[in-house]
């Protein structure tokens, strides 16, 4: 039996490449990506976290070379999944792969409408500090989803819009933290999510982050306890990250921003217990 209580679920880069153009960061890239760049940097990222957590892996597939991104296989909570229904064509062969997975692992799995956009744990994140879910809409997962995944796991979900295409996911700039700490880039939402999340998230527990951090994708982070990995953080946001009791491990994965994604996009955690009253 493992020590850890975490569990991530991670896919090596086979076949990664740049492709296609689905989101702003892949946009001249096709061309200049290094697999063994690439390799070695998910490598890192993979024996980083395996100090902390359990890290299990799927098979990558050819002609696939999206499946690397694990946090859109879905979303768990207890021994159920949600597995998503990609926006973008080019993803969807993905799926197939992603449900077996889960299936096969022992999940029970949502039977989604296929013509709900829902993008997994790309935009559906659990709070932690309260029982809730906060969930994302605006470029990758529809919000007639939401209903659907609150009937599911019988959890509360806190709808915020993104409107900035750089951030097509909540995970690219909002990043729920141990003890209900938030770190997140407030300019990616509009107006009313913001008050939805200030209301929610007290300001001592707010830890914003910039322009320049984000768009070194320092939300993107991978959180197990008090430890948080991310591709770079400046000097003022590690030192915020210290002062609320994190510790941060800088992991390099510039490869993989050039199809627009970091560390937490490269991970699926896979424990997400039950709460009991």
């Amino acid at each position: 039996m493992s020590e850890f209580k975490d569990k991530i679920l991670m896919c090596p880069p086979d076949y990664f490449s740049v492709d296609y153009v689905i989101n702003p960061w892949m946009a001249g890239h096709k061309e200049g990506l290094s697999l063994e760049r690439a390799r070695r940097q998910w490598d890192a990222l993979r024996d980083a976290i395996a100090e902390f957590a359990e890290v299990v892996t799927m098979d990558a597939q050819p002609e696939l070379p999206d499946m690397v991104f694990t946090a859109n296989a879905g979303v768990v909570y207890g021994n159920k999944a949600i597995a998503s229904h990609f926006m973008p064509h080019e993803r969807r062969p993905e799926e197939q792969h992603f449900k077996t997975w889960f299936r096969e692992n022992g999940f029970e799995l949502l039977d989604l409408d296929d013509k709900i956009g829902f993008e997994g744990a790309g935009d559906c994140l659990h709070d932690r500090g309260g029982e809730w879910l906060w969930t994302g809409h605006g470029f990758r997962t529809e919000i007639v989803a939401h209903a659907e995944i609150q009937d599911f796991f019988g959890l509360d979900v806190v709808s915020i819009r993104l409107t900035d295409e750089r951030f097509y996911h909540i995970d690219t700039c909002f990043c729920p933290l141990t003890d209900g700490f938030l770190m997140y880039h407030p300019p990616a939402f509009d107006f009313d999510s913001r008050v939805a999340i200030e209301s929610r998230v007290p300001p001592h527990k707010r830890i914003v982050v910039d322009t320049l951090d984000a768009g070194d994708f320092a939300c993107n982070a991978v959180n197990i306890g008090d430890q948080v990995f991310l591709n770079k953080a400046s000097e003022p946001l590690k030192a915020s990250l210290m002062n609320a009791g994190f510790t941060v491990h800088e992991i390099e994965v510039s490869e993989f921003l050039k199809a627009g994604g970091s560390c937490k996009c490269l991970t699926l955690k896979l424990h997400e217990p039950v709460r009991t009253a």
